[in-house]
């Protein structure tokens, strides 16, 4: 019988994929958004490997794949990954899922791709939805560099080191919270990364009750500190550090290492990037130290 999915009342032939790894990515809340692609591939599969059988039934029923989902998780990846691998040896196609989202963020998924890699086996993704940066375009923090840091650690020491690690990343932070620990882990935030710095809670993204709160994290820790009862899956988007003042003389410092190694154009543009200060008036002060060298 032909491999086909359901779309409301229209039945859509899937037609053969090729013997591969697949990484499908699945919704996060909303079953809407799945790709037509993530739909043909999970149609067509001759195995579909997910975290959980029952949360993945539920995205297959909606959409009339009859292909029976097999466990792999972390509890179970030394005695499912070889039935796998033997799978993709033999021949057949196998797509893996998570519960919600792309595989292998936060999920045992890496192991799998890493020993398929090693035994020449091919992987293709299926890209699609992701908490983080669904969470980072709602956020209204800067985008244009993030640093993924998954969970933080639950112990409030281990925390903190973390956090101290990740406080002078140039780039807005995206981490992954429980509902349980969000007050003390924002309360955190707020003492090691600077009370000021600009963040947002991004709740339920894509579900009917989604929420994104934004301020300062001082702001965040007060709001949350005594609320109970916070549900669901949550993105803790935190913006970068504000760049420290740059004096003219340390300016002029960066400036003439630079040019050792690039151009004056290269200089300049990486001097912004170091320091914050615009491209143009570094490299106006670039020609000014040629003629004053000259």
């Amino acid at each position: 019988m032909q491999a086909a999915f359901q779309i409301g009342a229209n039945r859509v032939e899937a037609g053969p994929i090729e013997p591969a790894l697949y990484l499908v990515a699945t919704p996060i809340g909303h079953l809407g958004d799945i790709t037509l692609r993530g739909l043909e591939t999970l149609a067509a599969a001759d195995v579909i490997a997910c975290e959980d059988t029952r949360v993945s039934r539920v995205l297959l029923s909606r959409y009339g794949i009859a292909t029976r989902p097999v466990a792999y998780h972390e509890h179970n990846a030394a005695r499912a990954g070889p039935k796998l691998l033997s799978a993709l040896r033999a021949g057949k196609s196998v797509a893996l899922i998570s519960d919600a989202g792309t595989p292998l963020v936060s999920d045992p998924g890496f192991r799998l791709v890493e020993q398929a890699i090693a035994a020449g086996i091919k992987v293709v993704p299926v890209p699609g939805a992701s908490a983080p940066l669904a969470a980072l375009v709602a956020s209204g923090l800067p985008s244009d560099s993030f640093f993924f840091a998954g969970f933080l650690p639950q112990r409030d020491k281990a925390r903190q080191d973390r956090l101290g690690q990740l406080k002078a990343v140039p780039s807005t932070l995206l981490l992954f919270e429980s509902p349980h620990r969000l007050a003390r882990a924002l309360q955190d935030c707020r003492d090691v990364l600077g009370p000021e710095r600009r963040a947002a809670v991004c709740r339920e993204m894509t579900k009917a009750f989604e929420e994104v709160r934004r301020g300062t994290l001082a702001e965040l820790a007060h709001h949350y500190a005594d609320r109970e009862g916070v549900k669901g899956e949550i993105v803790l988007a935190v913006a970068p550090p504000v760049p420290a003042p740059v004096s003219d003389a340390d300016a002029d410092d960066l400036l003439r290492r630079l040019l050792e190694e690039l151009s004056p154009a290269k200089a300049a543009t990486e001097a912004a990037r170091r320091t914050g200060l615009p491209r143009r008036a570094l490299y106006q002060r670039l020609l000014a130290m040629k003629e004053e060298a000259g």
